[in-house]
């Protein structure tokens, strides 16, 4: 590969791994922020939710953003938004200005991330490249998700807990000032755009109901759904029933419902609600598991599950983009979540008393080469199948669905272990709690198998490529094109050829 596409491939997926990471990296900083800052336990848990309700909430509207004003402009924007935030966070004083920065962080990366898939869509057209680059990106999203909780604790125990926030800044300056020579230009007149091009009622509403769902989705996750919380949820459903009527009318609406007629973006919105709802879960109860019931330190539980990181970095870089020249991402989605559901009864049936290396490492592993498998077989067809101007949108939607099948399935799994731990007879506390975790994994082993059932049935073949549709400069107005549609016949499986 070039040099320019190596770099552009290093500064995308790179911003990529720091934006996961963010998610869980704060984890073992906690105690020490509790201690420095004087924080109560319900304060300190807004620490990390702050982060993950922005970034859940903001995506959709940040996607249609990205198609009217620009992928590298919204690229540089989220990127130059999250290092700022990162800098408030590390300098923060008190506990307000903390929780503002995260929730500011979340916003930066709910920007970042559907301009960065964008881009990857519209440099790496030629289709060898184009496997490649979703083959490391699948990595850096795998990697971030697994290695959060370990690498926070190596920055809190060597440099203390600012670091954990200050560390993003030298690499987002970097990202910025390598950003601007490295991505294609957008070639739009910002001038031209208009502001009913950007429906900011749509994107008010649909950003307010996708905030309150992923908040009290949170709360629920922490076992706090209240009657207010409860009436929360019913706002977040009259505003998505505005959302509906406000985009129905719009001439250029935030989010195209005609999309969902193609197969393939229907099909990856839901397969990424399922992988969410089943993979998130999982470094939840893990971290549990290992500390609870083993009595493992904070720290050395987030090292006991990085060999989840390890493993899947050679599959997503060596394995993956064979595969998917070979079968296409229906095949790899398939496979993916039948090894995820795999790898979920294994975890069912782990003793309380368990080897490391007898009983948990085996489904680790197969863990580790199922989730690039989701994560790139679950997006990969939505994003072929999105129309040139929309592959903002599309990227905001499936990750968003993502994150909501996080949330709604860690609030879920959460409870179903709670109620089998308290129902359980015999045997001592830790084996209570491990009964409970049994239940979760089997619930998130079941989400796992649905989603073989979508891979298999709402998955249907990609869209021919083509490199000039696809904007292989990046200089692409923002039109409206709509998506292009599958294509049909022998090549059902295919994976992408040159247009």
């Amino acid at each position: 590969m070039p040099k320019k596409p190596a770099a552009q491939l290093l500064l995308l997926t790179g911003v990529e791994l720091i934006v996961f990471l963010d998610s869980s990296v704060t984890n073992l900083a906690m105690p020490d922020i509790a201690t420095a800052l004087t924080l109560s336990v319900a304060t300190l848990v807004w620490v990390s939710s702050a982060y993950q309700v922005t970034f859940g909430g903001f995506q959709l509207g940040a996607g249609r953003s990205t198609d009217r004003l620009g992928r590298r402009l919204m690229f540089r924007t989220g990127l130059a938004v999250f290092t700022a935030a990162s800098l408030l966070a590390g300098l923060a004083g008190n506990g307000t200005e903390l929780i503002a920065a995260r929730a500011v962080q979340g916003i930066g990366a709910a920007i970042l991330i559907p301009a960065e898939l964008a881009l990857l869509t519209a440099v790496f057209t030629e289709p060898e490249a184009y496997r490649r680059a979703f083959g490391v990106w699948s990595a850096m999203g795998a990697v971030g998700a697994a290695t959060g909780v370990a690498v926070g604790g190596v920055i809190v125990s060597g440099l203390g807990w600012r670091w954990v926030f200050l560390v993003n800044v030298p690499i987002g300056v970097l990202g910025l000032l390598a950003s601007g020579p490295l991505l294609p230009p957008d070639g739009i007149d910002l001038r031209a755009v208009r502001r009913r091009e950007l429906d900011l009622p749509g994107m008010v509403t649909g950003t307010a109901s996708l905030l309150l769902l992923v908040y009290v989705a949170t709360k629920g996750a922490e076992g706090s759904l209240d009657a207010p919380h409860r009436m929360l949820a019913g706002l977040a459903v009259l505003l998505g029933v505005a959302f509906v009527v406000v985009e129905r009318r719009a001439r250029t609406p935030v989010l195209p419902f005609r999309i969902f007629r193609v197969r393939n973006i229907t099909g990856s919105v839901l397969a990424n609600f399922l992988v969410g709802a089943a993979h998130v879960p999982v470094f939840v109860f893990l971290s549990l598991y290992f500390q609870e019931v083993h009595g493992y330190s904070a720290a050395a539980s987030g090292l006991a599950v990085l060999p989840l990181a390890l493993a899947a970095i050679p599959v997503a870089r060596l394995v993956l983009p064979r595969v998917l020249k070979a079968a296409g991402p229906r095949v790899v989605l398939a496979g993916g979540t039948a090894l995820l559901t795999v790898a979920l009864l294994l975890l069912s049936r782990i003793p309380a008393h368990a080897d490391y290396v007898t009983d948990f490492l085996p489904a680790a592993l197969v863990f580790a080469v199922a989730l690039p498998a989701c994560f790139v077989g679950s997006t990969l067809p939505a994003m072929r199948a999105a129309g040139p101007a929309e592959t903002g949108v599309v990227s905001g939607v499936v990750n968003t669905a993502q994150r909501l099948g996080a949330g709604l399935g860690v609030a879920v799994l959460a409870a179903v272990a709670n109620s089998r731990a308290s129902h359980h007879r015999g045997g001592s506390p830790a084996d209570a709690l491990n009964a409970g975790f049994h239940s979760a994994f089997l619930g998130a082993a079941g989400l796992a198998a649905l989603g073989v059932v979508v891979a298999l049935l709402a998955v249907g073949p990609l869209p021919e490529p083509d490199a000039a549709a696809e904007g292989g400069t990046g200089d692409v107005p923002a039109g409206n094109p709509g998506p292009r549609p599958a294509t049909t016949g022998p090549a059902d499986d295919a994976a992408p050829t040159a247009g």
